[in-house]
C-alpha cells in the first residue's frame, strides 16, 4: 500500500477533515470496538480483504464535497468549519478530493471576484454565497454543482451564476449547475429551493453511476457515497450474501445503490425511503431497468413501513447514524424469518441494534466487516451479517 506523510498536507492542522492524515487503514479504536462487540454477540469481526493499490490509497477518494464559502468578494474562502468554530479552513489543494473537485472551488472563487458578489457572513446573516456542493461523476468525470445562496430566488445571484456556469464550460467539467436557495439562519446546509441553471448531461442534470450491476440516479438533493470504489466493494459484498431470485426488502434504500443490483440479477425488491430525492432517484432507477414488476416502494419512516417485510427472505437496511426505527428494529429482532444485511455509519447505534437484534434468540451474528470510507478519519461503516438461529450450527 502506498502511504503519505502526515506533513504532506499544506492545509494541517487548521483543516480537521483528516485527523488521521497518512496513516492508513481503519482506526485502532473502532476496530477493539467491532471485536468486542463480536465476542458479545457470536459473530466474527473479519478486516477488510486486501484491495486494489487505486482503492487502499486515499488520495483523490472523494468524488462529492459540500464547502462552504466565507470572506470577502475580493478575497473568498472555500473550504470546512475548522474544529469548534464557524472559521473557515481555505482547502484549495485538498489531496483527498477527486481534482475536479478543487478544480470547482478554484473557479467558484474567480467567479466570486469577477462578479464582485459578497459571500454570506454567519453573525449578520448578510451576503450571498453560503457553499457550493460538488458531485464528480465516474463516467464523465464531470460535476454536478450546487450553488447554494443566501436567498429566496437566484435574481441577486445571477451574474455569479453565469461566470460560474461559463468558467465550468470552458474548464470542460460543467455536468450541470444547480441554484438552491437557503435564507435561514441554519446550519442546514442545503434549502428546500432548488433550480436547474444549466446542464451538459440531459434535461434533469442527476448524476448517474454504474452500481453493482445497475444504473443509479442521484439528484442533487439526495444521498450518495463519497468513497465510490470502496462503496463498490461493499455492494459486492451485500450482493454475495444474497441468493439468485430471492425476495429482498430494502429499508433506507435511497436512490437504489444496493438494491437495484440485485434487481437487475433477477431479484424481487420491496423498497422503502423516507427522502423525496432518493424516491425520485430510485423510481428512476427501477423505470431504466424495466422492472416495474418486481418492485415496490414504500415512501415514509422505515418504521411505519413494516409491511415491506412480508414474504422477505434477505433484508438490507442502511440506517442514519442514529441507527434503527424503533419499530422496525423490534420487528427483525422477534421474527428471525430473513437474513439481514445492515450497513451502519454509527458505531454506537450498531452495537446498540446487534445487541438488541440477537438478544430475543431469534438471529445469530454471522459477521462484522468494517469499511474505511472516510480514510484517515475516525469513522468506520460497518456491513453486519445475521442470519435466522435455525439457519446456523450450534455453537
Amino acid at each position: 500500500m502506498s502511504e503519505v506523510s502526515a506533513t504532506d498536507c499544506s492545509h494541517r492542522p487548521t483543516c480537521p477533515g483528516c485527523p488521521r492524515f497518512g496513516v492508513p487503514g481503519i482506526a485502532r479504536e473502532a476496530l477493539d470496538r467491532l471485536q468486542r462487540l463480536a465476542l458479545r454477540c457470536g459473530g466474527e469481526a473479519q478486516p477488510l480483504a486486501p484491495q486494489p493499490p487505486e482503492i487502499a490509497t486515499p488520495i483523490g477518494y472523494r468524488h462529492r464535497a459540500r464547502l462552504m464559502v466565507r470572506g470577502r468578494a475580493a478575497s473568498p474562502k472555500v473550504g470546512i468549519f475548522q474544529a469548534g468554530s464557524h472559521k473557515i479552513a481555505d482547502i484549495p489543494r485538498c489531496q483527498v478530493h477527486h481534482p475536479v473537485i478543487n478544480r470547482v472551488a478554484a473557479l467558484a472563487k474567480e467567479a466570486i471576484r469577477a462578479t464582485g458578489i459578497e459571500p454570506y457572513a454567519e453573525a449578520p446573516h448578510r451576503g450571498c454565497i453560503r457553499a457550493i456542493q460538488v458531485v464528480v461523476e465516474r463516467g464523465s468525470q464531470r460535476a454536478q454543482v450546487v450553488a447554494i445562496t443566501n436567498d429566496s430566488d437566484m435574481r441577486r445571484a445571477s451574474a455569479f451564476l453565469e461566470a460560474f456556469e461559463a468558467r465550468l464550460r470552458r474548464a470542460e467539467i460543467l455536468h450541470s449547475l444547480w441554484w438552491n436557495g437557503n435564507p435561514e439562519r441554519t446550519n442546514t446546509i442545503l434549502g428546500s429551493r432548488l433550480e436547474l441553471v444549466a446542464s451538459t448531461a440531459g434535461a434533469d442534470g442527476w448524476i448517474r453511476e454504474s452500481i453493482g450491476g445497475a444504473e443509479v440516479f442521484f439528484p442533487p438533493a439526495a444521498f450518495g457515497q463519497s468513497h465510490l470504489r470502496l462503496a463498490d466493494v461493499l455492494v459486492a459484498r451485500v450482493h454475495e450474501f444474497v441468493g439468485a431470485a430471492e425476495r429482498v426488502s430494502e429499508c433506507y434504500a435511497g436512490c437504489g445503490s444496493i438494491g437495484l443490483g440485485l434487481v437487475a440479477a433477477g431479484a424481487c425488491a420491496a423498497f422503502n425511503e423516507q427522502n423525496p430525492a432518493g424516491i425520485a432517484g430510485l423510481m428512476r432507477g427501477i423505470d431504466e431497468l424495466g422492472a416495474h414488476d418486481r418492485t415496490s416502494i414504500s415512501s415514509g419512516a422505515a418504521g411505519d413501513c413494516l409491511e415491506i417485510l412480508d414474504g422477505a427472505e434477505v433484508v438490507i437496511v442502511d440506517p442514519p447514524r442514529k441507527g434503527l426505527d424503533t419499530p422496525l428494529l423490534r420487528a427483525l429482532g422477534s421474527s428471525g424469518s430473513a437474513r439481514l444485511a445492515y450497513l451502519s455509519c454509527g458505531l454506537d447505534s450498531l452495537e446498540r441494534d446487534i445487541v438488541e437484534l440477537v438478544g430475543g434468540g431469534q438471529l445469530r451474528l454471522r459477521s462484522l466487516e468494517p469499511f474505511a470510507l472516510f480514510p484517515f478519519t475516525e469513522h468506520v461503516e460497518t456491513l453486519a451479517l445475521l442470519e435466522p438461529s435455525w439457519a446456523l450450527p450450534p455453537q
